[in-house]
């Protein structure tokens, strides 16, 4: 079976040989782009005698190769008609397309189209219209003429044209691997109604007079004459399309020429160079003239003018006075007005907020357990406790909390605690606390719980239980560990770095929770702490060291 495939060839032909070849008939287009070339053996056994257009050996294999292309088995080209189809308005247009050689092509597939395959203005397959690709402007109006189709002739044929109609059609065949096709042009004549000429009256000196005319396509000349034939020139000229795509015209002229008598409008279709045309006759009292009275009116009219600016001045400058008063004060009524309205929007907007707001902060008291937002509201469930800063490194030894006298906040190096209050911890209630950390690289912050016995503490420091915040780099967690290892420990995924913390601590519900108070959201909560002791506040600029046993 030939395919497209034994038809694409690159020739390197000589300027004069591709000269010979570019003749009409000479090539044809698919529509992947490729070119065909299907010129008559006859064309290139004439160039035999030319022995420097190829090397040796070339020139018969190429006559081979054309006078297989040639051939009926070898395939087909499309041909349209050489001119443009020329198609009035309204009418029915019949676009043919033609096999060559003449073959029958009732067994292909037959498809018309216009910038694209799909949708197509019609599609033939298998004996009949496949109608589910076809153009929505084109159902109901195309139907394929197949009286000769055994021929491989075959014809378009559109009813009823209309402007947008008209342009290119393709008219592609196709033969399992082989298709061809060809380019149909179609022109549209829309011969519009008379010109309807009439006169609009004095302008610069003369008559103007106007042009109209409807119902065109394409867009038409106009065109000005006098009676001798002259050319004139138009005055302006507007071109308008309306939503069948018809043109209307409208032309204008200034004739100062009273001898003229009459002007012709001519209005030309530049297709079919058809034209309409209509006259009218311009009476010469029409004409403006200059008469004595209007001499003398021009003498005195200025004097009458100056007067009557004098009497017009003067009363002017009485009512803008008044007026200048009079929206004086509208203007500061209206001022007051709007200042008043505005006040009045205010209060109204912020009594709505205030309610808004309250309603909000009546809910969330409802259920602030529960609630993991809004840490300032959360504030007023709990006592604050008040930090005291010290500079001082104390607690080199985290084993040495006890000893601590007051609320001390410990930012050295070495520091092993945040908080201790006057030997007492937590043991009841509800406390809350704040920790600027800034951005710093690695800290610890959370809490610690002692045992109920010194003793146990005294005897064992280990027993130490901590719930906390750890920050290494980038990476934050929290635990749940003692000295000698870790029970618990879950990563956090947080955001933005906060510089601020908020952790609040209910003991009765053995919860603690964090807030970063840098967007005020929720960090982490321990729910289930499960206090028996007394709990104190935890803080060191270092991630929790464990022992080598851990």
């Amino acid at each position: 079976m030939l395919t497209t495939r034994t038809t694409r060839c690159t020739l390197c032909l000589e300027p004069d040989l591709v000269g010979a070849l570019r003749r009409p008939g000479a090539w044809s287009r698919n529509p992947l782009g490729s070119t065909w070339m299907h010129a008559p053996c006859s064309a290139l056994k004439k160039m035999a005698g030319f022995p420097g257009l190829f090397p040796a050996g070339v020139l018969p294999a190429l006559l081979l190769w054309v006078s297989m292309w040639g051939s009926p088995a070898s395939g087909f080209s499309v041909m349209g008609p050489a001119q443009p189809i020329k198609v009035s308005l309204g009418a029915d247009a019949t676009l043919p397309c033609q096999l060559s050689s003449e073959q029958s092509a009732a067994h292909m597939q037959i498809r018309w189209y216009r910038t694209q395959l799909s949708p197509a203005v019609l599609v033939y397959q298998d004996g009949q219209e496949q109608d589910g690709e076809h153009m929505l402007e084109y159902r109901g109006r195309t139907e394929l003429v197949e009286d000769s189709i055994g021929r491989g002739a075959v014809a378009l044929l559109i009813q009823h044209v209309r402007a947008s109609d008209d342009g290119q059609y393709w008219c592609h065949f196709n033969d399992g691997h082989i298709s061809r096709e060809a380019v149909v042009e179609l022109h549209v004549i829309g011969l519009g109604s008379a010109p309807h000429v009439r006169m609009m009256g004095p302008e610069d000196h003369g008559i103007q007079v106007l042009c109209s005319s409807g119902g065109w396509f394409p867009k038409p000349r106009v065109q000005w004459s006098d009676t001798a034939g002259e050319k004139l020139l138009s005055l302006s000229e507007y071109q308008t399309q309306d939503g069948d795509g018809l043109f209307h015209v409208e032309a204008s002229l200034v004739v100062t020429d009273s001898s003229l008598g009459n002007v012709t409008c001519s209005i030309q279709n530049p297709v079919s160079g058809q034209e309409k045309a209509s006259a009218i006759f311009l009476p010469e009292p029409f004409f403006p003239r200059t008469s004595p009275w209007k001499i003398a009116l021009a003498g005195t009219l200025p004097v009458l003018v100056l007067l009557l600016i004098g009497i017009s001045y003067i009363g002017w400058k009485e009512h803008k006075a008044k007026n200048g008063e009079v929206e004086k004060k509208k203007k500061a009524s209206h001022e007051r007005d709007k200042v008043a309205r505005e006040k009045e929007e205010a209060h109204s907007l912020k009594r709505k907020l205030e309610e808004d707001l309250e309603q909000r902060k009546a809910l969330y008291n409802k259920d602030w357990k529960k609630a993991l937002i809004y840490p300032d509201w959360r504030k007023e469930q709990f006592e604050r406790v008040l930090v005291i800063e010290n500079h001082e490194n104390v607690h080199q030894n985290n084993s040495d909390f006890r000893k601590e006298p007051q609320a001390v906040l410990c930012k050295e190096q070495g520091g092993g605690n945040l908080l201790k209050l006057d030997q007492k911890g937590f043991t009841k209630g509800r406390h809350y606390w704040e920790v600027d950390i800034e951005d710093t690289d690695e800290w610890t912050l959370g809490i610690y719980e002692e045992p109920t016995e010194k003793s146990e503490l005294l005897s064992d420091p280990q027993k130490m239980k901590f719930n906390v915040l750890e920050k290494k780099g980038c990476e934050y967690r929290a635990l749940t560990c003692s000295r000698q290892g870790i029970f618990h420990k879950e990563s956090l995924p947080i955001e933005k770095c906060p510089l601020k913390i908020v952790i609040f601590l209910d003991y009765e519900d053995s919860d603690i929770s964090f807030y970063n108070m840098t967007d005020e959201t929720h960090i982490f909560s321990f729910t289930h702490a499960n206090f028996s002791g007394s709990v104190y506040p935890y803080f060191r600029l270092k991630s929790m060291e464990f022992s080598p046993s851990a």
